[in-house]
């Protein structure tokens, strides 16, 4: 392979917040950068070396700019996989591979997946229509998800009962059997094609309960030593089971019998591993180079106490982008703001996250909180 400081050109499917962190990342090791996007004003636009405005989807645009590039990895999962094999076989590197894109594209499959390589989760049924509803054996309450293009807490419905049939999707979908969770956490796992693995310390997340998206998370997460045994045994046992390279998010629930259960897998830079950056001593923008690269793996350890807050467009504001509060933020000790470059707000758009860091947990979960309450983003 060719040297990831000189002449190897890495290319990005996807241009949002997470490929631009990727990016700014990878400045630091001298990488060529080219980026497809469809959106021709995406975050990482300025950032890149090369960016090209295109569909992701679309098998042509896809397999013609992977004939630029040496290496390709992804910022989001919704990308041509026919293109990716075929580049595959063509030999242009893909990170993670894309037989496991097409595992994690589809619910039903990542579920199927879990359940012959014994990771624990949720019982599940696949249906092909809103009318298999009827004849389902998983019990109300129960969660639908359809099987692809769901991100992001986009594609999943809780039906409660028969009464909740309206709202259901008709496309094909799988219901789960509805969870009564301790906590929602995550963990980050690394490998890379040698085949050393590391783990990032388990996060806690909190969800905005109308967007489904991650709010607040805390890391590290305050658990029993064995539930951060058991989320880290689970974490490398998926990427051993997928031969993966690269980074790969886990979510999990802890219920409230203390078992783990896997939720879904994200195979790029997650949200919940946004704290890194300035809260480990090795951040997962990093390491998915390392990983990629095939280089050692970095220490993975919390300097401080960590409490990340995603900025989402305010309720009831759509258009140019205005940033109220930041000068208060921006005051207080131990605070670092990222904005997105995103132009346009809408309500619940990430356009940015604040990290807190702080030797004290509850300072710096009481901080974050007061930054919630301060920083918005309006219109």
């Amino acid at each position: 392979m060719k040297t990831f400081y000189k002449d190897l050109r890495l290319g990005i499917l996807g241009g949002g917040q997470l490929g631009r962190m990727l990016i700014q990342e990878s400045i630091n090791y001298n990488v060529n950068t080219w980026v497809l996007d469809p959106d021709e004003h995406a975050p990482c636009k300025n950032l890149c070396n090369h960016f090209i405005v295109g569909s992701l989807d679309d098998y042509e645009t896809v397999y013609n700019f992977g004939k630029q590039v040496d290496l390709i990895t992804i910022e989001i999962e919704k990308v041509n996989i026919e293109a990716l094999e075929k580049l595959e076989s063509e030999g242009v590197i893909v990170y993670p591979q894309s037989r496991i894109i097409r595992i994690v594209q589809d619910r039903g499959l990542q579920k199927q997946f879990f359940k012959e390589n014994n990771i624990p989760s949720a019982p599940f049924q696949l249906i092909s229509s809103k009318e298999h509803l009827l004849s389902a054996t998983i019990e109300f309450p129960c969660v639908q998800k359809l099987r692809k293009n769901g991100y992001d807490g986009k594609g999943i419905c809780k039906l409660s009962s028969v009464a909740d049939f309206e709202k259901a999707f008709e496309a094909p979908s799988l219901i789960e059997q509805w969870i009564d969770f301790e906590k929602e956490i995550a963990i980050i796992v690394a490998r890379n094609a040698s085949g050393e693995t590391k783990t990032f310390p388990c996060v806690e997340m909190e969800f905005n309960p109308e967007a489904n998206l991650v709010e607040f998370l805390i890391s590290p997460a305050q658990l029993d030593a064995s539930i951060v045994h058991r989320a880290k045994e689970l974490a490398e046992q998926l990427v051993e089971s997928l031969q993966y390279v690269g980074i790969l998010a886990v979510e999990l629930f802890l219920t409230k019998e203390g078992t783990l259960l896997v939720n879904e897998l994200a195979p790029r830079p997650h949200n919940s591993g946004h704290q890194t950056i300035e809260g480990n001593f090795t951040s997962q923008y990093e390491q998915h180079l390392r990983a990629i690269f095939d280089l050692p793996l970095g220490d993975t350890r919390c300097r401080e106490h960590a409490v990340m807050v995603n900025l989402l467009g305010e309720q009831g504001y759509e258009g140019l982008a205005e940033i109220s509060g930041l000068d208060e933020v921006l005051s207080l000790d131990g605070v670092y703001v990222h904005l997105y470059g995103k132009k346009q707000t809408k309500p619940f758009r990430k356009m940015g996250h604040v990290t807190i860091l702080d030797a004290d947990r509850d300072k710096a979960i009481a901080k974050a909180r007061y930054v919630q309450t301060i920083l918005k983003i309006k219109a």
